[in-house]
This record gives C-alpha cells, sequence and structure tokens, in this order.
C-alpha cells in the first residue's frame, strides 16, 4: 500500500489526481498516477517538496497543480 502523496493531502486536493495504478494487477507495480504523469507521479512531486505549479519535463501536456476547491 501507498502512502498519501502530497498532492492529494488534506490541504491540497490536486483536481488532476487521478489515484493509484496497479498495472500488472499486483501491489508489486502500484503507483499514483495524475493526468499529467499517467505512469506514474514522480517521488519528488508526489512525495518530496516540489509542489508541481510549474510544467516539468516529462509530463503530459501542462498540467500543474489546482486545488479541487478553487476550481
Amino acid at each position: 500500500m501507498l502512502a498519501e502523496p502530497q498532492c492529494w493531502t488534506k490541504r491540497r486536493r490536486c483536481k488532476h489526481y487521478e489515484g493509484v495504478s496497479q498495472p500488472d494487477g499486483t501491489e508489486m507495480t502500484e503507483r499514483v498516477v495524475c493526468k499529467a504523469f499517467p505512469s506514474g507521479i514522480p517521488d519528488d512531486i508526489a512525495y518530496g517538496k516540489n509542489k508541481h505549479t510549474k510544467p516539468v519535463p516529462g509530463q503530459k501536456g501542462s498540467f500543474v497543480f489546482e486545488n479541487i476547491e478553487e476550481v
């Protein structure tokens, strides 16, 4: 089971967060995903200090953090 990512904590709630993916159906491949990172949110964004307020190389589209409550 994965820890709750920073982009989905009670304070942040990014509208682009899509949840947990298990590509092969097992916990071994479990990863958190969003519209910008459909193959897995990088650890520095999901669990680190990067708030993802600007697009980063390797992401899909120009999706960045947007709080659900502010939309």
